[in-house]
């Protein structure tokens, strides 16, 4: 999957060149993802400027993009509908509710990042990982084929003749520069020198193709040309202060949240391993939410980051944040003084570069090792890169935790083991071994025969671990069985977590519990001092 990353060292020049590339890749997609959530074209532009500056100077990833994505606009959508829906005609209040919605998508990504929510992203499985990465590949591969259509009628349609070969051309010339020029020198971005080449043919060659210009006018903006972002005072009096604006905004603002989230930090993790270095994933939640709550007041429409566009950032050297400020300003750049410019900019060029980067992205291993991997995995890793292209990246990634999880809780569960053997004494001694925690409770149960056992009964955990608090109300248990039938039982090798709260649940433990310098040293899922009460009184 990072073969196509050279490793290079992080410097200015670098981080310059691919920053413009980065800006130049950014303004379709802005835009594209504008009209999707049904706002106009700047609104996505400014998203863009704005999260992308603010994540590159306080995000926790160097040479990570952020910009407006579709994962988020496709919600957007209905958000933006339901809002226009209740004030009059042409007042678009949905784009009022967008950015009080963007603002309160922001102070929840801010507060996850506060309270340290963002390592949990490490907990992902490889699998999910690969998934993720293959679907989203896909997912870039099918929105760039919709730049092979054309508008007739107000029916979009398939390019065909001259005008179709001639895309195919240029697209190919496009991804043949960025494929070649590395084997002939590093010292400029691919990409860029891509972009310009046949941006140049196109120009000096007057060819009737689609460009950027073109783009955003049959899209139903009216060009690049803009101003600053101006603060959006009118929120204020547009969208109410009230339980129901919040009841209304509220779920979209978690699911935006969420789904920003997920992408961004699984982005990240993807950085991470192309550049064989580590960023911080709570710094990153912070700057996200900050990003957003900013855009939201100066009327952008939110974002995340940018798989596509930071593979672009880091494949064209970018390695600082210089390379993200660079883009920003680059971007905003061309918005107030070089829209004329950036307008001409064939279509067809920038979809070559996208093409270059799905083939970089989506992990080709995957198919090496389809025969060396557990089936299971080989499932996970299916099914999240089917969930992806069909619904989404939030509803892929937490699916594909959770069957990890259960197939892993499944795997433990089988694992828990009972040696059995006899002393001369009469005493019957049941040896544990495996982990013992709330899936394997019953298989534990079924290790031991209590009616039929001698009086006395020594259980030893010394080649076990007891996991979680389940597991302990089930020693508990297990002993008020023994003990109902009148018979002695010892625990040997308990943690001292074990012991404290077993101690507590009763004191007769103090005789049923033999305490021995072997004993391990490890911590339950939970904190014992945090239980007061005795076990038997909790609902475990």
């Amino acid at each position: 999957m990072t073969e196509f990353i050279s490793k290079r060292a992080a410097n200015a020049k670098d981080d310059i060149l691919s920053g413009l590339t980065v800006a130049l890749a950014l303004v379709p997609e802005a835009v594209a993802f504008a009209f999707v959530a049904g706002v106009d074209p700047l609104v996505g532009l400014y998203a863009a400027f704005m999260i992308g500056i603010i994540t590159s100077i306080f995000g926790g990833r160097p040479g990570m993009i952020s910009g407006a994505t579709g994962a988020l606009a496709v919600v957007m959508v209905s958000l933006v509908a339901e809002g226009n829906a209740m004030g009059e005609v042409g007042e678009n209040l949905g784009l009022y509710y967008l950015f009080a919605t963007v603002i309160l998508m922001g102070i929840i990504q801010f507060l996850a990042g506060v309270f340290k929510l963002g390592k949990f992203v490490r907990l992902i499985p490889h699998p999910v990982m690969m998934g993720f990465v293959n679907g989203l590949a896909i997912v870039i591969f099918l929105s760039q084929l919709g730049m092979f259509m054309k508008p007739v009628g107000g029916d979009m349609v398939w390019m065909q003749g001259t005008q179709l070969w001639t895309m195919i051309g240029l697209v190919a010339l496009t991804m043949g520069i960025m494929f070649g020029l590395p084997k002939l020198t590093k010292k400029v971005p691919e990409a860029l020198l891509a972009i310009l080449v046949v941006s140049a043919i196109v120009i000096f060659g007057g060819l009737d193709v689609a460009t950027v210009g073109s783009f955003i006018r049959e899209g139903g903006g009216e060009g690049l040309k803009g101003g600053l972002p101006q603060f959006q005072a009118d929120i204020f009096s547009k969208v109410p202060f009230t339980w129901e604006s919040i009841k209304f905004i509220g779920p979209y603002a978690l699911i935006l949240a969420a789904i920003g989230l997920i992408e961004s930090l699984m982005t990240l993790n993807l950085i991470d391993d192309l550049t064989e270095t580590r960023g911080n994933t709570n710094r990153e939640c912070m700057a996200q939410g900050g990003a957003n709550i900013v855009t939201g007041f100066f009327g952008g429409m939110g974002g995340c980051a940018m798989i596509g566009q930071s593979i672009i950032n880091i494949k064209g050297g970018g390695r600082g944040r210089l390379s993200g400020i660079v883009a920003a300003l680059a971007l905003l750049a061309f918005i107030l003084f070089a829209s004329g410019l950036i307008e001409q900019v064939p279509i067809a060029a920038l979809v070559g570069v996208m093409f270059m980067v799905v083939v970089g992205t989506f992990a080709w291993s995957s198919f090496r090792i389809m025969n060396k991997i557990p089936k299971t995995d080989l499932f996970v890793l299916i099914l999240v890169s089917a969930l992806t292209v069909f619904f989404d990246l939030a509803i892929a990634v937490i699916a594909g935790v959770i069957v990890s999880a259960l197939v892993f809780s499944w795997e433990n569960a089988k694992r828990i083991r009972a040696r059995k053997r006899m002393r001369e004494d009469g005493t019957k001694v049941y040896e544990i071994w495996g982990p013992l925690f709330f899936g394997s409770i019953s298989a534990f149960n079924d290790k031991f025969d209590v009616k039929n056992d001698p009086d006395h009964v020594e259980i030893d955990f010394v080649e076990s671990r007891i996991s979680d608090h389940s597991a302990m109300e089930a020693i508990f248990n297990l002993v008020n069985k023994y003990e109902d039938e009148g018979k002695s039982v010892k625990l040997k090798h308990l943690s001292e977590d074990c012991k404290i709260l077993l101690y507590k649940s009763s004191p007769k433990f103090h005789q049923v519990i033999v305490e021995d310098i072997d004993d391990p040293r490890y911590h339950l899922a939970e904190n014992p001092e945090a239980f007061t009460k005795g076990l038997s009184e909790y609902n475990l």
